[in-house]
């Protein structure tokens, strides 16, 4: 009787591990997006924009929030004249998030 439980249990594990894979590379999927976009509105050339890319995803891998990440993207628009305000950045993000999520999905069911 215990090994439909068992089973169940299992199951619902795998599920939470597989859900909260995909929420990790959906996230790092959006920081990328969002720092990509914020290189091309700064107008930073390639090497400049893997270089932003990489410091906005180290941000994410030492463990900082949506909003530092946010805060740190609205500073460097500052420092070079852009105006974009945080509520900006953030609904970017959230665009950015649907985004990633949809690329996600698109890559595992092929």
């Amino acid at each position: 009787m215990t090994g439909g439980f068992d089973e169940r249990e299992k199951a619902m594990e795998a599920k939470w591990a597989h859900d909260e894979d995909l929420r990790f590379r959906a996230i790092t999927r959006r920081n990328k997006l969002l720092a990509e976009w914020a290189a091309k509105e700064m107008g930073l050339n390639e090497a400049e924009t893997a270089d932003y890319v990489r410091a906005i995803l180290d941000m994410e891998v030492r463990g900082a929030s949506d909003e530092k990440i946010v805060q740190k993207v609205h500073t460097d628009f500052s420092q070079r004249n852009i105006n974009y305000s945080e509520h900006f950045i953030r609904v970017k993000m959230a665009e950015l998030a649907v985004e990633a999520t949809e690329q996600l999905m698109h890559e595992t069911k092929e």
